[in-house]
């Protein structure tokens, strides 16, 4: 049945469709038999790309889902009496339905809320000395998300002084990267510099988000750490029988780069439509880094849009809106949207009715 709203929408970039490399790429892995389980070609060329983008011999290991990933790292470098630090709107700690506890057998989230989506390094600081006896978890790894939920980036030396800290206190350092690619065009710099080079220990790199159907890459850049992750995943339900239609859409986004070009378009447009809401007059809440714009928009405004059928998260109710760019948008449905917008703000409906939130 076709969906009645606009074919484009500000809602998430897990909305998009499949960028043209990677479904080009499914379809030739479609052609034939294959080896099963990541014994494939297309598996094995994946791995040789990652290594190769990374500049290091790390051990990878591809699961459907990011939650999956996150929640079998978490659990593979953490022990059931240990905790993890990570920011207040982490994914890990809102929106994985407390999977990393589940998989970790009881696994505790240390969170603090603080400014733009960031933690610093006198907040894991804080976090980690919080509790030391007995009586409590014991913190073992530090959790960042890049780019963080709010579209901020981390860059290399925030990165790295994070790193840092975590190391005073004995704390792994595992990245949701679920958009590790729009971080990497925001800030123009190496993945290696982005990742191990900074003290990284282990990147949950995403391409669901950024133009595959689904797939994402468990990269533990210590090879030791990684050891017997391999029945982790299986044990989890997590290890893709026919996996080739997972890597041969890595191999069609990592050759000539296509990953790294609709990351980057996708935050120019971000700016696009951050740039067009300003000059509107519009608050935005956070800076815009990567493809993200977090506004404010009143109620009945947002009912209005709704009503013409856009669909977007009121992330912070009642009035905070997220709107999500993607590999995808393009200046006509930015267009399209502030032109609604501009026209229900000059007539906004009376009856508001019920936030869409996360």
């Amino acid at each position: 049945m076709q969906d009645s709203a606009p074919m484009r929408q500000f809602a998430s970039d897990n909305r998009s469709g499949m960028c043209p490399e990677a479904l080009q790429a499914l379809i030739a892995a479609n052609a034939g038999h294959a080896a099963s389980y990541g014994d494939d070609g297309y598996s094995l060329r994946a791995t040789e790309l990652l290594r190769t983008l990374f500049e290091k011999d790390c051990s990878i290991y591809f699961v459907p889902t990011g939650t999956a990933a996150n929640s079998l790292v978490l659990a593979h470098i953490c022990k059931s009496y240990n905790s993890i630090i990570s920011h207040f709107v982490s994914h890990i700690a809102t929106d994985e339905c407390n999977a990393p506890a589940f998989f970790g057998n009881g696994l505790l989230m240390l969170t603090t809320n603080t400014p733009n989506g960031k933690l610093t390094p006198a907040d894991v600081r804080a976090m980690a000395l919080s509790r030391t006896d007995v009586h409590a978890p014991k913190a073992a790894a530090l959790s960042l998300t890049q780019a963080t939920e709010m579209g901020t980036v981390y860059s290399p030396a925030e990165l790295g002084a994070l790193c840092a800290e975590a190391r005073e206190h004995n704390l792994l350092v595992h990245v949701d990267g679920a958009r590790f690619a729009n971080a990497l065009a925001a800030k123009k710099c190496s993945p290696a510099d982005l990742s191990w080079k900074a003290g990284v220990d282990v990147l949950c790199f995403g391409g669901t988000k950024n133009g595959m159907s689904a797939g994402e890459a468990v990269i533990f850049f210590d090879k030791k750490l990684g050891a017997e992750f391999e029945y982790r995943r299986k044990q989890s339900g997590q290890l893709f029988s026919k996996m080739r239609f997972i890597t041969a859409q890595w191999v069609g986004i990592l050759e000539n780069s296509a990953y790294l070009q609709h990351a980057a378009h996708a935050n120019a447009m971000a700016q696009h439509l951050a740039a067009e809401l300003t000059a509107m007059k519009a608050e935005l809440l956070y800076p815009v880094e990567a493809n993200a714009v977090f506004i404010t928009i009143p109620a009945n405004v947002q009912a209005g849009l709704r009503e013409r059928g856009w669909a977007f998260y009121t992330y912070f109710p009642p009035t905070g809106v997220r709107l999500m760019c993607s590999w995808d948008t393009t200046r006509e449905d930015i267009a399209h949207f502030l032109s609604d917008l501009k026209a229900i703000t000059a007539n906004p409906p009376k009856d508001v009715g019920a936030p869409v939130s996360r």
